[in-house]
């Protein structure tokens, strides 16, 4: 039956012809953003993963920075303690020459005077961004990792650096360095009179200062590793998280491109279809005509 209130097939046509649209709406969305799971309703559970993986990887590349500070102290440290090295090795070879019962030790102390004057600018010049390891009375820490535990609890790791222990120097006052490794080295004094039992102990000040300040450096050189192979892996773990991530959510533009056209194509159909529909009424007109 033809009824001219209601044409069944026209809205029938008309159905068909919205759904394709929204799917035909859904489809270029996700090809121009390139996003499949774009915002909460496009998938919950994915975007809730994709959101929260986001954010730690955000955190991930925020504590790789920190890392890079790190290391940037740790080479400054190192590069402080290695030098003051060479310098106290200096100090002993002087402290060698003045054994010698004929060389003028008031001269020599005036070379170790000098070079004890080094050793306080070394350590006060090691400074990076306000803070100094090699004048220090307290351990430090660098930031070297964000970490997401099993119950969702997010934490901050960090790598420690006894800077208490391998100190040059726990004060600078007045330009001239105590306390620390080099404490004892810097009341090195010799004079016309000072004795080989003296020089003997000045010696052994100095080896002893020289044994710590080789800890201390492979101490630096230890944790410099550390960050070294952590900002590796930190790059490589964002780099995985951020494909995971590409996978919940990124849209197959070769599907879509596919599903595109096809849907095209089906609208092209529809609209026909619901041309050839809202027609039929009209072939009502001819069974009243003379």
């Amino acid at each position: 039956m033809t009824s001219i209130l209601t044409n069944s097939s026209a809205m029938s046509a008309l159905q068909t012809l919205r759904s394709i649209n929204s799917n035909l709406t859904d489809t270029q969305n996700r090809v121009s953003s390139g996003m499949r799971v774009e915002q909460a309703s496009d998938n919950v559970a994915y975007w809730s993963i994709s959101t929260s993986m986001k954010s730690d990887n955000k955190a991930l590349g925020a504590a790789t920075d920190a890392l890079g500070v790190g290391a940037a102290k740790v080479d400054t440290a190192y590069a402080a303690m290695d030098s003051a090295i060479d310098v106290v090795n200096e100090i002993k070879a002087k402290l060698v020459t003045s054994s010698e019962t004929s060389v003028d030790k008031e001269q020599i102390q005036l070379e170790v005077k000098k070079l004890q004057e080094q050793l306080s600018a070394i350590g006060q010049a090691a400074s990076f961004n306000g803070e100094n390891w090699m004048v220090n009375t307290t351990n430090t820490t660098v930031v070297d990792g964000f970490i997401r535990e099993s119950d969702g609890t997010v934490k901050i790791n960090t790598a420690s650096f006894k800077a208490g222990s391998y100190a040059m120097f726990s004060t600078i006052d007045g330009g001239v360095g105590s306390g620390g490794i080099l404490g004892a080295v810097m009341t090195i004094e010799l004079t016309s009179v000072t004795t080989q039992g003296k020089i003997d102990t000045f010696l052994d000040t100095v080896e002893t200062a020289l044994g710590k300040m080789t800890n201390g450096a492979a101490a630096l050189g230890a944790l410099k590793t550390r960050i070294d192979m952590q900002d590796k892996f930190s790059s490589k773990l964002s780099d995985a998280i951020e494909s995971g991530v590409s996978r919940l959510v990124d849209a197959n533009m070769e599907e879509e491109s596919a599903r595109l056209s096809a849907l095209q194509t089906q609208q092209q159909l529809a609209i026909q279809s619901l041309s050839i529909a809202n027609s039929s009424s009209q072939n009502i007109m001819s069974l009243f005509r003379g």
